[in-house]
């Protein structure tokens, strides 16, 4: 139960450049962009206030800009390198008083288990003033399901204090490496996923991706974590098409 924040914004980073899979935020599945059904998926979500798509002020992004604005979608252009300066500045304009960063390369995002995750922080902040939470400290979900919640003071704090360029371009490495510093808590699921790659990264991950909302989207109801597991039981088959993407590290 939220009797702490005001307001709870979603912060979603999108840029059209990507080494490995340039404008992967527009390419389409059933119809409609990426960042669309990123943006659609998070709205599901019963207790977020609002969401921010956070762009570059690259003119590549410029489309990005008149993507938003087409779908009446809240945005802000900051740094293209310093992703962190960006939020801070993003979170400052829209007011934001708890952040959960969520990336645009995860258009299969689960509205429910950010509800979830919101309600653990709710309590936990509670009982112990945390000052961020994730599902992907300690691995339990899928990458592409990755949800990270903190405080605006959180954010402010990395936003003075970190000076490497990975943590200002990744965001969160300054809060997550320095425990010392701040009260962390993991959110793991019941059952160990963290084997199946959900996000889009690759061609191989977008033919994956694909495939799923080919079986399981519909218009009027929205599918969940479950429903992907369900299928992957149904048809393994599917999971062999992205199994030998190597994830990109910190700071490549």
């Amino acid at each position: 139960m939220n009797t702490q924040f005001k307001d709870i914004t979603v912060i979603i980073q999108a840029r059209v450049g990507s080494t490995r899979l340039p404008n992967k935020i527009f390419k389409e599945l059933c119809g409609k962009p990426v960042l669309w059904h990123v943006v659609n998926r998070v709205s599901k979500s019963k207790i977020i206030d609002k969401i921010v798509v956070a762009t570059t002020i690259l003119k590549e992004d410029d489309v990005t800009e008149r993507f938003c604005k087409e779908n009446s979608i809240l945005y802000y252009r900051g740094s293209s390198e310093d992703v962190l300066s960006r939020y801070y500045e993003a979170a400052i304009k829209f007011k934001a008083d708890l952040i959960l960063r969520i990336t645009s390369d995860c258009p299969l995002i689960d509205p429910v288990i950010i509800d979830k995750m919101l309600e653990e922080f709710f309590s936990s902040y509670e009982k112990e003033r945390i000052d961020y939470m994730s599902n992907s400290i300690v691995r339990t979900f899928p990458r592409g399901l990755d949800v990270e919640i903190f405080p605006f003071s959180t954010l402010e704090k990395a936003y003075f204090e970190a000076n490497k360029n990975y943590e200002r371009e990744h965001v969160t490495p300054y809060i997550y490496q320095n425990p010392e510093k701040f009260k962390i808590k993991n959110y793991a699921n019941k059952v160990d996923y963290s084997f199946y790659r959900l996000t889009l990264d690759t061609i191989e991950d977008y033919e994956l991706i694909k495939r799923i909302y080919e079986f399981l989207y519909n218009e009027n109801k929205i599918f969940l974590f479950e429903d992907v597991i369900k299928l992957f039981e149904e048809k393994p088959e599917l999971v062999e098409i992205n199994k030998e993407v190597k994830q990109k590290q910190l700071g490549e």
